[in-house]
């Protein structure tokens, strides 16, 4: 789809910085969550920052380089990629978080309390304390680290032919962004380390549509800082970014079948998709207008999709259904009976942002210690089976978390705008009260409650009226004036 990316930036839509701060103490009050640690907590991580278990192996000679947004600094993963014969050999160093984490002490304990990081404006929640997740075991250009370096070697058309991963102290010799690596590489003038990075990419991503693997074409929706006002966007991931999240779920297959092979382990599992479920979605795009031949498979339908059009985006999200219900499920005797993650079409495990998500250590100490050829830590046995439970309320924690982040936004940045008309698309419709729905706004990128006299006309391009927001409640509502190009006050 083309790329769209709409910022908040003309005088009366930047919305008050204060007000947003005062919203998001009152959401982390109403979930419980801090980006705070308790005092020995801090004082742990300082004692372990400063006295970290370091690997015998250095592989410092390895010029690996970070790609994450402008100002992240929990830098879990670092990359060098280079040609191997006629294929490829793909360096991966991860976060070695177990290198500062005591299994019981209060660091640890903490974590499991949290599960994962939580992402919201300023504010985030993290995972672990600032001295491990920001600085010690940061993968920061700034001396070496200890990391679980993953070794994955491709044969020339990408597909996984080895793989080992070690402890062993690394360097990173810069921290660059996205932006930054797609403007070298559109340019010309990217390093050939980039330019290998599009090239094993690319030939991942035509083996993940070979697999039958799917993911939504949708623009993410943000939050960005821009001279101290908080602004709204849509934007979708360039391209580097997609070659960038390529090698992490190379490396998350590589995990699961080590797991799998050994009977032992932790995976992202999603059930297939139900037959009358997918039944169901091709009725709702005949009812849209949509064209989904008979013969043409779901993830090849959902590819081409575009969602800056009203209609296939209401496909687009009507097709969110399919995607739900993902968990963990983890086993010592065994692959589990259901073990593949229906999007990825493979076995998958989280083992990359170890910084940021619990599961991704526990995953991670069961591979190096199965590659070594040793056993899996009891520590880490004993923690398995509670794994998916933690990382379950987690999971419904941080989409909580962020959704209300963005709810907060909209309600401030449109609070001024209430009786004013906007563009928009209509992509849902409630079921069981037809006159209510979903609509998503052009300008600013807003995704919010629509309603109307009559059933709403689901995959439409509308006009609505902001009738309501309220920042203290977090909601935005608007009232359906019409379809677009249609001179009539409302539908009905």
């Amino acid at each position: 789809m083309p790329r769209r990316v709409v910022h908040v930036t003309t005088s009366g839509l930047e919305a008050d910085g204060e007000l947003l701060r005062r919203g998001i103490e009152a959401l982390q009050d109403e979930l419980g969550v801090t980006p705070e640690f308790p005092a020995e907590v801090d004082a742990e991580a300082e004692a372990s920052a400063a006295a970290p278990r370091l690997p015998q192996l250095d592989r410092t000679d390895l010029p690996f380089v970070t790609i994450d947004p402008e100002t992240a600094r929990d830098l879990d993963q670092a990359l060098h990629l280079e040609r191997d014969g006629g294929g490829y050999v793909v360096h991966y160093a991860i976060a070695d978080v177990a290198a500062f984490v005591d299994p019981g002490g209060a660091v640890d304990r903490e974590a499991h309390r949290r599960g994962e990081t939580l992402y919201g404006l300023d504010a985030k929640v993290p995972l672990h304390p600032k001295a491990i997740s920001e600085a010690a075991a940061s993968l920061l250009p700034d001396g070496p680290r200890p990391a679980l370096l993953w070794t994955l070697r491709l044969d020339a058309t990408g597909e996984l032919t080895d793989v080992a991963v070690e402890r062993a102290l690394v360097r990173s010799r810069a921290k660059l962004s996205y932006a930054g690596v797609q403007a070298d590489l559109d340019a010309g003038t990217a390093e050939p380390v980039f330019q290998l990075l599009r090239e094993v990419g690319e030939l991942r991503l035509a083996l993940e549509v070979a697999r039958g693997g799917v993911s939504l074409p949708l623009p993410d929706q943000e939050v960005t800082q821009v001279d101290g006002r908080w602004e709204l966007s849509f934007r979708t991931p360039l391209p580097v970014e997609g070659w960038n999240a390529q090698i992490s779920l190379l490396t998350g297959m590589a995990a699961a079948r080590i797991m799998g092979e050994a009977g032992v382990g932790v995976l992202r599992t999603l059930a297939p998709a139900d037959p009358r479920d997918v039944e169901r979605l091709r009725r709702v795009a005949q009812g849209l207008g949509v064209d989904w031949p008979a013969g043409e498979a779901y993830p090849d339908f959902i590819r081409r999709l575009d969602a800056s059009t009203a209609a296939e985006a209401a496909m687009l999200d009507a097709s969110t259904v399919l995607l739900r219900g993902s968990g963990y499920v983890t086993f010592t005797d065994g692959l589990p009976e259901q073990p593949t993650h229906a999007a990825i079409a493979s076995t998958y495990s989280h083992v990359t942002a170890p910084l940021r998500r619990l599961v991704d250590r526990y995953a991670g100490e069961v591979c190096v210690a199965l590659s070594a050829g040793e056993p899996v830590p009891g520590w880490v046995l004993a923690e398995l089976e509670a794994l998916p439970t933690t990382m379950r309320e987690s999971t419904r924690r941080a989409n909580a978390y962020e959704r209300a982040v963005l709810d907060l936004v909209e309600a401030a940045v449109l609070r001024d705008r209430v009786g004013e008309d906007f563009a928009a698309m209509l992509v849902d419709v409630d079921d069981r009260k037809p006159t209510r729905g979903d609509v998503v706004l052009r300008d600013p990128a807003v995704e919010a409650t629509v309603v109307g006299e009559a059933p709403l006309p689901l995959g439409t391009d509308v006009v609505v009226r902001l009738t309501e927001a309220d920042p203290v409640e977090r909601r935005v509502e608007f009232a359906l004036r019409r379809r677009r190009g249609d001179g009539s006050t409302t539908i009905g």
